[in-house]
This record gives structure tokens, C-alpha cells and sequence, in this order.
């Protein structure tokens, strides 16, 4: 991640300044291209170390939309990479300190145990952080319903949370209205970076110039208007299901990963049911052809690995949500990359289904590419 000059903001609130861009205008300093999560936390970003930055965030939709609407939430203390771990801390971090200043987000912490093979400790180890405390489960899993087979062991860990992800960042925009300019239901139909800055055609036949220009587009990559400059990334767009459980939660109940088949069961208390995200082998998907909901090999796959750990729930997965996200094929995870020499389109995003997760550490870096003045930085220390 960029270096910071102070530790990760313990507030939503950004500090008004002078000759901010919350009006209509062709020319803003940062664009952002994208409202969901990783986008609307990316401006925050830019707002929070540099005060008095024009920022325009501009989206097809409405804020939250998109992946971020259908996003179950999880942040758990793990990571494949060494750098993805380094993310992880950071963000988690910035959601703890969060909470503790706005007990109102809509952020719950979760208790989690983790199911694997028994002679994988060393491995679970490597991937999930010290933070994580990983140890022996005392007892049953959700409440007797999750059973451990033969040949597997859980162990208990710390750090888990979930989020409403959409009203998470309905929450943040709220709170920079303010100070930054948003355009939803606006589509952006070409980028033309320049020596001057980069110019965004709208489909409103308006244009803007912005100095720098964030591209978070989730898991639309093949937009016309970066689709050619996205290519040399290699990025691919994997589907995601995540089948609703219909079993009520109870107060105790916290979420069980299962970590060689990179699934997990979350407690949606705030919803009263269970939610059951499995890896979907489905690849080269378009997020604007996944119109058909959840198909019966959805549910096949699904319900057949999860009745080997809690038939009672594979039974009641009937339905759910479906989408996609962007993946690094590489495994190595986020990228966060400028696309041309000067600097000034910066892509942030492919964190395969991890965007609430990480992003925090996405919107560091990719703040930290845009040159921000930094002698604003000290300014935010205080803010509260």
C-alpha cells in the first residue's frame, strides 16, 4: 500500500475545503469512474489526503449498485499472497477503527470458525493472519448443524465481520455529497487521457477533463470506453452465486469457511437466514448477461458440497443472488495499475469477489498513484 502520513480514518466525514467540485463543472482534478465500494472509497480517499480536491464520481447506475449491491459482506483475517495479507491487515484495521468512531455503519462483527483438512494447521497459518488467533474449536459449529467429517478440524478465529455493502456505500457517499461531485445514472462513453489530463465523454453528450482519472469499474471490462486499455491486464470476469439458506440465525451464530473448497456459510442476522457462497466454475461471463438468476447446476453444485458438511441447510437453498466479478488470473489478486506513461488513468479493482474486503488498501493505492498534494495529509489528522 501507498505510505500514509497518519494512521487509517476513523470517520466517514471529510473536511469541507475551498474550491471543492460539488457543483457542475468540465474540468474536476480526480475523477472516479465507478460508485460502487472500491470506487466511492477510492474518492473518499482522495478527499481524506487532499482536501480541496476536485473529485467527480460518476456511475451507469446509482451508488452501490452493481457488484456492491449483491456483495455478501465477509471480511475475514486471511490471504493467498503475502501482499493480499498485507492488505487484508490494513483493511481491517481501517474497518476497526471505523467502528469505533461510528458505531452506526452498518458493520457487524462475527464470530467464525474455519473447517479444513486436520493436517492443514500449518497452512491455515500461513494464510490467515496473527490478528486471527487460530485455535482449536471448543465446541459445536452453528449451533450443532455444521458437522465436521472425518478427516477434517475447525478452528476458531477472530477478525470476521459483514457488511450491507450497498447501504455501506450509500453511507459514504452521503457523508461526501458535500465535497465531491456525483453523476449517477450517467454512463461514460469514451476516455481520452491527454498531456493536459483526461478527458470523459458522457452519454448525456456533456464532456469533463479531470487532472486524474480512477477507472473502478468492477467487473465491467468490456466497456467500450476502456475496454482497449484494460486489455494488456489479461483480466477476466468469473461468475459468483451465493445461495440464500432459508434457516433462521440465532444470536450466537457466526460464519463457518470451509477453506479447501474456498467456500463459506454467513449468519445474515440483519436478514434472518443464512447465506451459502461456493466457487462457481463459470468463467468469461458479462455482468450485463447474468439476467437468468440461479440455474439448476447453480443449485447442484452448491447443495452438493454443502450437504457433505449441514444437510439440513443444503435443503433449504432455493434461491439466491448471482453475479460476477473481475479476477487477476495470476491468483496475485487487486490490481491497481496506471495505464498510461503520464499517470493519469489509474485502474483500480479485480479483487475476485474480495472488493468490501479490501478495499480500503485498494483505495490507499490507488490514491497514492495519483500524486496528491501531500502536505494536505497533515490537515486530516484530527479529523474525527
Amino acid at each position: 500500500m501507498s505510505a500514509r502520513a497518519d494512521s487509517p480514518p476513523t470517520a466517514l466525514a471529510v473536511p469541507r475545503a475551498a474550491g471543492s467540485a460539488h457543483e457542475r463543472s468540465t474540468y474536476v482534478d480526480v475523477a472516479v469512474v465507478g460508485a460502487g465500494v472500491v470506487g466511492c472509497m477510492t474518492a473518499r480517499e482522495v478527499l481524506h489526503q487532499s482536501p480541496g480536491t476536485g473529485v467527480m464520481v460518476l456511475d451507469r447506475d446509482t451508488v452501490g449498485s452493481g457488484a456492491t449491491r449483491r456483495s455478501a459482506g465477509l471480511h475475514f483475517p486471511r490471504g493467498a499472497t503475502e501482499r493480499v495479507r498485507r492488505m487484508t491487515a490494513y483493511s481491517q484495521d481501517w474497518y476497526q477503527e471505523l467502528r469505533a468512531a461510528r458505531p452506526d455503519v452498518p458493520v457487524h462483527p462475527l464470530g467464525m470458525t474455519v473447517i479444513a483438512d486436520a493436517d492443514a494447521q500449518a497452512a491455515l497459518h500461513t494464510a490467515y493472519l496473527p490478528a486471527a488467533r487460530l485455535r482449536p474449536a471448543p465446541g459445536p459449529v452453528a449451533a450443532r448443524r455444521v458437522t465436521v467429517p472425518d478427516g477434517k478440524a475447525a478452528w476458531t478465529a477472530d477478525g470476521c465481520q459483514y457488511a450491507d455493502v450497498s447501504a455501506f456505500t450509500a453511507q459514504l457517499a452521503r457523508a461526501m455529497r458535500p465535497y465531491a461531485a456525483f453523476r449517477e445514472g450517467v454512463r461514460v462513453t469514451a476516455v481520452r487521457p491527454g498531456p493536459d489530463g483526461v478527458t470523459l465523454r458522457l452519454g448525456t453528450g456533456d464532456e469533463v477533463t479531470a487532472g486524474r482519472v480512477v477507472l473502478a469499474p468492477g467487473p465491467w471490462l468490456d466497456d467500450p470506453a476502456w475496454a482497449e486499455a484494460l486489455a494488456p491486464l489479461g483480466l477476466r470476469v468469473k461468475k459468483i452465486v451465493a445461495l440464500h439458506v432459508d434457516v433462521p440465525t440465532s444470536a450466537g451464530d457466526g460464519a463457518v469457511v470451509f477453506h479447501e473448497e474456498d467456500a463459506f456459510l454467513l449468519p445474515l442476522h440483519d436478514r434472518g437466514h443464512w447465506l451459502f457462497s461456493y466457487t462457481c466454475p463459470e468463467w468469461d461471463v458479462t455482468p450485463d448477461g447474468l439476467s437468468g438468476g440461479v440455474s439448476p447446476q447453480n443449485l447442484h453444485e452448491a447443495r452438493e458440497l454443502l450437504a457433505g458438511y449441514a444437510p439440513e441447510f443444503a435443503a433449504h437453498c432455493a434461491s439466491g443472488r448471482v453475479f460476477c466479478d473481475a479476477y487477476e488470473p495470476g491468483g496475485s489478486g487487486p490490481v491497481v495499475t496506471a495505464l498510461d506513461a503520464a499517470g493519469r488513468l489509474v485502474f483500480a479493482g479485480a479483487a475476485g469477489g474480495s472488493g468490501y474486503r479490501l478495499a480500503p488498501a485498494l483505495a490507499a493505492d490507488a490514491a497514492g498513484l495519483l500524486h496528491l498534494r501531500a502536505s494536505a495529509a497533515d490537515e486530516t489528522k484530527d479529523i474525527k
